[in-house]
């Protein structure tokens, strides 16, 4: 199976999850990881900006990478896997968690 018919396979799964565990429109946390060095930071707050979202940073211990945490009111389990593939596709680099 390649990758982008399992990543597919992993947005339906998180789909039916969010419909089923939470009441739409609802809060939803982001967390991704980038490196420190480069504009992976400003470019995942430049995707959120303009939806109200409260965007917080944390850099790791040696300072290599650094957490984005966004927490944002979105309508509907389609806008979280959008954002997600919106980030996949913008930001070098970046890891969903």
């Amino acid at each position: 199976m390649d990758s982008s018919k399992k990543t597919e396979e992993f947005y339906e799964k998180l789909k039916t999850q969010l419909y089923d565990t939470a009441l739409w429109p609802t809060e939803y946390l982001y967390k991704f990881i980038v490196l420190s060095e480069g504009s992976g930071v400003k470019d995942i707050e430049d995707l959120f900006n303009d939806l109200g979202a409260v965007i917080t940073t944390n850099a790791s211990k040696n300072g290599k990478y650094t957490s984005v945490s966004i927490n944002v009111r979105l309508k509907n389990p389609e806008q979280v896997i959008a954002k997600y593939k919106e980030v996949a596709e913008k930001v070098e680099g970046v890891i969903s968690l």
